[in-house]
């Protein structure tokens, strides 16, 4: 296992749309160990490969953040969401490729989800609370959507300005 490098904003990576994985291979259980190793460390509660530089569709999630719970690592290997609840929550989110930033978004309450465990086999769950919030998230990910995407276009731009010139800066 290893620790990777997490993309940050404004890198143009995150807005890639990530292709399918085709077989579960050793190479897609090693980037997922990775990832876990790289989510933990940050320290997070998901990650999706694009913000390690790899446009596959692949999510690494634990939500079991409190402290001296047992960890609860998950792997979702092609996610997608099957059905959405019309009921909404709101959660502060933030995001480990825009650090130290974090809004209030609204999203379904409850989604089904529809992937590939780390062994191949195809499962389904239905994904409420912080899961809920977590997976869409990351499946946003996937597809080159961030959650600051889902604020007012003023503090979209405000955070996008931030993020710049601070990549601007980490340049020079």
């Amino acid at each position: 296992m290893a620790i990777r490098d997490i993309i940050i904003l404004p890198d143009r990576q995150l807005r890639l749309i990530s292709s399918p994985i085709e077989t579960v291979t050793a190479e897609v259980r090693k980037l997922a160990d990775d990832m876990l190793e790289t989510m933990y460390d940050a320290p997070g509660i998901g990650l999706a490969a694009i913000q390690v530089a790899q446009p596959v569709r692949l999510i690494t999630m634990d939500i079991s953040k409190k402290e001296g719970e047992q960890k609860e690592p998950r792997v979702f290997i092609n996610p997608e969401i099957t059905w959405s609840s019309e009921e909404t929550s709101v959660y502060e989110e933030g995001c480990l490729s825009i650090p130290e930033y974090y809004e209030e978004v609204e999203r379904p309450a409850s989604v089904r989800v529809r992937y590939l465990d780390i062994d191949g086999k195809l499962r389904e769950d239905e994904a409420i609370g912080l899961y809920a919030t977590c997976i869409q998230h990351e499946i946003d990910h996937l597809n080159g959507v961030l959650f600051v995407d889902y604020l007012s276009k003023l503090k979209r731009d405000r955070v996008m300005k931030k993020f710049t010139k601070a990549a601007k800066r980490a340049v020079v």
